[in-house]
């Protein structure tokens, strides 16, 4: 039998904790994106990734966590799925092709795969928490190759990057993770 659709599904609670927070600096942004990593290692309803994608005013579009175990696919990391219902919300692939300006705020550094999916998705921002060093010393995540000068091509195309942000805080949610038996 041939599949015809893919149906890819965030846990039940994410609505309660997303809200209608407004975030309007960087912090705030990354603390979301964490808040929602650690809450997804709490109830077990995916690895320890949170990614938000934020309009210009600092709305959330679209929030996604690391759904990979639970529906048994390997693109539905945070970012992805973050990427995935913004695109589909604001009905178009290329999210800023409507000359607005849109921000990843993103828990951890993206793997290869979100990475290569960030310069296609149309955000002008990447904001970052822990870096990939950090999620692979302190998880067993192998987070593929990435560009030698990957920040200097995203910023090519168009997209700021900005790291460490709330970095501490984004590593304990991994510490958390291999606690809870990650």
């Amino acid at each position: 039998m041939t599949h015809h659709a893919v149906h890819l599904t965030l846990p039940e609670w994410i609505d309660a904790e997303v809200g209608d927070v407004v975030c309007t600096d960087d912090a705030a942004k990354i603390a979301l994106a964490i808040r929602l990593a650690r809450r997804n290692v709490v109830e077990r309803s995916g690895g320890p990734f949170g990614a938000v994608v934020f309009d210009a005013a600092g709305q959330v579009v679209a929030a996604g966590v690391n759904r990979v175990v639970p529906e048994h696919c390997s693109v539905a990391h945070a970012e992805m799925m973050a990427f995935m219902l913004a695109q589909q919300r604001l009905q178009r692939w290329r999210l800023n092709d409507d000359g607005g300006r849109y921000t990843l705020a993103t828990s951890a550094q993206p793997c290869c795969q979100c990475y290569g999916a960030s310069v296609w998705a149309g955000i002008d921002e990447l904001l970052i928490g822990a870096r990939a060093e950090d999620v692979m010393e302190l998880s067993e995540f192998d987070e593929g190759p990435l560009p030698a000068d990957w920040i200097g091509e995203l910023e090519r195309r168009g997209i700021a990057v900005r790291r460490d942000i709330l970095r501490d805080e984004a590593r304990e949610v991994f510490r958390l993770y291999a606690r809870m038996g990650g």
